[in-house]
């Protein structure tokens, strides 16, 4: 299996697993909590019918990566997207990032700039800030995201399977949108993670992007379904258009926080005119 080493510890690699499809100009998506690159099924044969060459990668703790102890914050995961985009001379490039993912980009963008990168894709976004604060009353307070770390210590398995369910609203849309079988393989793809990394990881999204945003002199393309009950349009998509310069808000109707999975159809197709313009 093909993998990029990030670092160490101890005496082990810490090896960051990747897919590359296809051939063209390089589409690199970055998959959400608590999945993994397998998540982008249905963007990358869309991708690769359409000529571009669409590369996936598991984020450390998940999937195929390795599940070190430490290393599960922005600044490391972006470094890690740095390391994969290095070491595969990747240039040219589509960032696609999905809820955690676009936090990856969002740092990558504001750590290591646009040397390699023409757009870039926030689907389901974290960014621009989820804490309430003084001067960020739009967040959430910190006595949820403590209930999260909680539950996830309390039960991983229970919780990552209640995540999932609001990640995909499966009272709305199981049996249809998502089947029964592809919302059991999401969940054992999320319980095979590392059980440091399901836990670690939540703080994460508490991170601050204020600063990164508007660093970003690509154009951006911002997808968000307005019905994403993880990160809900008013907190995160719509404050999008103040930090970045260049960028643009495409609304799924009706569309849950997986609307790469649910709603692939509109997405592929935005995706798909955004790459090509």
């Amino acid at each position: 299996m093909p993998h990029v080493t990030v670092g160490s510890e101890g005496a082990d690699p810490i090896e960051i697993y990747y897919e590359d499809h296809g051939a063209g100009r390089p589409v690199v998506l970055s998959h959400g909590y608590p999945l993994s690159g397998q998540a982008w099924e249905k963007q990358v044969s869309a991708l690769v019918a359409a000529g571009y060459r669409a590369i996936t990668y598991d984020r450390r703790g998940w999937g195929n990566s390795s599940q070190p102890d430490g290393g599960y914050d922005v600044d490391t995961f972006a470094d890690d997207l740095n390391a994969l985009l290095t070491q595969l001379d990747v240039r040219d490039a589509i960032l696609v990032g999905h809820s955690m993912g676009t936090g990856d980009v969002a740092r990558y963008l504001g750590r290591h700039g646009t040397d390699r990168v023409a757009k870039a894709v926030l689907m389901s976004p974290i960014p621009p800030f989820l804490l309430k604060t003084d001067d960020n009353p739009e967040g959430a307070p910190q006595s949820l995201f403590d209930g999260f770390v909680q539950a996830a210590r309390a039960d991983r398995n229970g919780w990552l399977k209640q995540f999932l369910e609001n990640f995909y609203n499966v009272d709305v849309y199981g049996g249809s949108l998502v089947s029964e079988e592809a919302f059991q393989a999401s969940v054992n793809v999320a319980v095979a993670g590392s059980p440091v990394a399901a836990v670690a990881c939540i703080p994460t999204w508490l991170t601050d992007f204020r600063a990164d945003l508007p660093k970003i002199d690509v154009p951006v393309l911002v997808i968000q379904g307005d019905e994403d009950r993880v990160l809900p349009i008013g907190v995160t998509g719509q404050r999008l258009s103040a930090f970045i310069a260049d960028s643009r808000l495409l609304v799924i109707e009706g569309g849950p926080h997986a609307i790469a999975w649910t709603h692939s159809d509109q997405v592929n197709a935005a995706l798909l005119d955004f790459c090509a313009k």
